[in-house]
């Protein structure tokens, strides 16, 4: 193992993260807990306890845009099989949701706080949406507050 001071260790974070991360492991396991670079580290494993969190955000906002277009822009989508594709990508992130709470029970509790997150993703993505089909969100009174439940994006039937 290469031999660092505190200092190095800390730069070597932003130069070269998998030779950090392995120093630290090492450090660790040989229990030389005053070497470790404890700053970065702690940064390190609150990143890692939010990331699932994070994917769990992401499925309930493609849920949320979703259910927004087909309550408000079936029409638009035109055609028989209209929104369609919104319903298998509403059925898709709730089973993705579902397997995360399998394996990380805690995530349960977390994801419902986290609705206004998932929500202003959401109407970022329908803005764009309205744009790319030539139509001014402005005209389109999406609401600032999400107007759907997290009982509502999990459980209504699409």
């Amino acid at each position: 193992m290469k031999t660092l001071n505190k200092e190095e260790l800390r730069e070597l974070y932003d130069k070269d993260y998998p030779l950090w991360a392995e120093i630290n492991l090492e450090l660790l396991r040989e229990k030389l807990y005053d070497l470790v670079d404890w700053d970065n580290l702690l940064e390190e494993i609150d990143d890692m306890a939010k990331t699932d969190l994070k994917t769990c955000i992401s499925h309930i906002a493609i849920i949320l845009e979703h259910l927004y277009k087909l309550d408000n822009f079936k029409d638009l989508a035109g055609g028989e099989t209209a929104g369609k594709s919104w319903i298998r990508s509403i059925k898709n992130s709730r089973v993705e949701i579902e397997v995360l709470f399998e394996y990380y029970p805690s995530l349960k509790s977390k994801l419902p706080l986290e609705m206004d997150k998932a929500w202003l993703k959401a109407r970022k993505k329908l803005e764009i949406w309205l744009e790319d089909n030539n139509l001014d969100p402005r005209m389109y009174n999406i609401p600032q507050n999400c107007p759907y439940s997290f009982e509502e994006v999990m459980n209504r039937k699409v």
